[in-house]
């Protein structure tokens, strides 16, 4: 065996163990799974949670909403002028410093997503129907613990 090898017995240790990759693993089976079901609204599963993340009453800088949704700052700006392009999503500045920008959903960025939702539903109950004998909704609390 090579010096920088690692005993099969560890390989099979990580994979089988390893909470990072399983979520790695299942974030991408879901992030796909999702990107096919949002395709036809011309928008990913990551601009569908940006989106429904800025539905509500809340008006969150940039970077709290880069907080929110666990992602890096450079990550979220080009998200967010993709949406913006598109005229989904229109940043203003905050009316107490001019440099602040917050984003908010135009009234067709509320159509998407108003037509995401019910299709996010139907596709979230076939895939808590996938993972018999486990509670999806715990298991997302359980997730969203990690920091």
């Amino acid at each position: 065996m090579d010096k920088t090898s690692i005993p099969i017995s560890t390989i099979h240790e990580i994979r089988d163990e390893c909470l990072c990759l399983a979520s790695q693993r299942a974030a991408r089976v879901l992030a796909r799974r999702f990107d096919r079901l949002f395709a036809p609204l011309g928008i990913t599963n990551g601009q569908f949670s940006l989106m429904v993340a800025l539905s509500g009453d809340w008006q969150p800088k940039l970077g709290e909403l880069a907080d929110f949704l666990a992602m890096d700052s450079t990550t979220l700006t080009a998200a967010v002028k993709t949406l913006e392009r598109r005229g989904l999503l229109q940043l203003s500045l905050d009316k107490a410093d001019a440099r602040v920008r917050r984003p908010r959903l135009t009234a067709a960025g509320r159509e998407v997503v108003a037509q995401a939702v019910p299709l996010w539903r139907d596709e979230h109950r076939l895939v808590q129907e996938a993972l018999p004998g486990q509670d999806a909704v715990a298991l997302a609390k359980v997730l969203a613990q990690l920091r």
